[in-house]
């Protein structure tokens, strides 16, 4: 069973990967933490713990981390993707939590889960990666207990907030480039060359929604994200990037994906968040040998849907 605490920013395609997580018997999710992101901080965290009373999950500690980027200001969020709220403005149609968040913030939270687990915990971060930065730099000592890292973000071949850039890793460049670049622990990157590619259609949703109530909630909320992809892809469907990462955290090896270094750009220029991945041969490299991590790009694209279908229909 894989021990699990997700580091998001609900967000719809969040919504998803945290349901994923509860619904699925594989893994046993031990902490939620929260960072800014799609919307601020306040919305993030009430998301988050509302997705979790939707599963009746009162058992999981709830942790809002940092609130802005480790250096620059973050001029935009995706209000426009995700709705005012997050959930396409209705995140009060979902249940309270009875239990609120933690009395302590999300990296005393981590280490705290991290120094009392029995055995290594894989963390997935699907918001911007401000909290993990903080924690890998302030308690290199927990790094041990750290499974894997499996975080979604990144595009090798373009992003979505520039035409060089994914929303996560422009949030905060720095942050990223010192997880991906500069840390030793065991981490899988779900680029959107890979969560692109895994998108369902509206067929897929209407299926899911009728499976059951909580499903259909889920369905629910999509609707400003809907509208939005049903423009960025020409056809009625969405992208559930972050869901498609938490899965592989889930399921190891139901992606595909091939070790190269990555490295991140943090420049002021219109490259600024791009995600590069040197997928040259070590022989010709001409350089130190830089660390490599697992970069997911391909995978069996029906097992992978089937998978999202079968765990969220409940």
């Amino acid at each position: 069973m894989t021990r699990l605490i997700i580091d998001t920013d609900p967000g719809i395609d969040d919504a998803f990967a945290i349901a994923l997580a509860c619904a699925s018997p594989e893994v046993e999710l031990i902490g939620v933490t929260t960072v800014f992101g799609n919307v601020g901080l306040a919305h993030t965290t009430r998301n988050a713990l509302r997705l979790l009373a939707l599963y009746g999950r009162e058992d999981v500690p709830v942790a809002a981390g940092a609130d802005r980027p480790l250096v620059h200001p973050h001029a935009h969020r995706s209000r426009h993707v995700h709705g005012e709220d997050g959930l396409s403005g209705l995140s009060g149609s979902l249940p309270e939590r009875r239990t609120g968040v933690a009395g302590t913030d999300a990296v005393s939270l981590m280490v705290r889960l991290l120094d009392e687990s029995p055995e290594p915990v894989t963390i997935a971060p699907i918001g911007p990666l401000t909290n993990i930065a903080l924690l890998l730099a302030a308690h290199p000592s927990v790094q041990s207990k750290i499974e894997r890292l499996v975080i979604m973000g990144g595009g090798l071949s373009g992003g979505n907030m520039t035409a060089a850039a994914e929303f996560n890793i422009w949030s905060d460049p720095e942050a990223a480039r010192r997880v991906l670049v500069e840390e030793s622990v065991p981490t899988t990157l779900v680029p959107m060359d890979m969560t692109m590619q895994c998108s369902v259609d509206g067929a897929w949703l209407d299926q899911l929604a009728a499976s059951g109530p909580r499903a259909a909630a889920l369905v629910g909320l999509t609707a400003t994200y809907r509208t939005h992809y049903r423009s960025a892809l020409g056809r009625d469907g969405l992208v559930i990037h972050d869901a498609v990462a938490v899965a592989e955290a889930i399921r190891p090896g139901l992606l595909h994906t091939t070790a190269m270094p990555v490295e991140v750009d943090c420049g002021q220029g219109p490259a600024r968040g791009m995600t590069i991945g040197d997928r040259r041969a070590v022989e010709v490299r001409m350089q130190d040998t830089p660390r490599e991590i697992d970069v997911a790009l391909t995978a069996d694209l029906d097992e992978v849907r089937q998978f999202l279908q079968t765990r969220l229909s409940t």
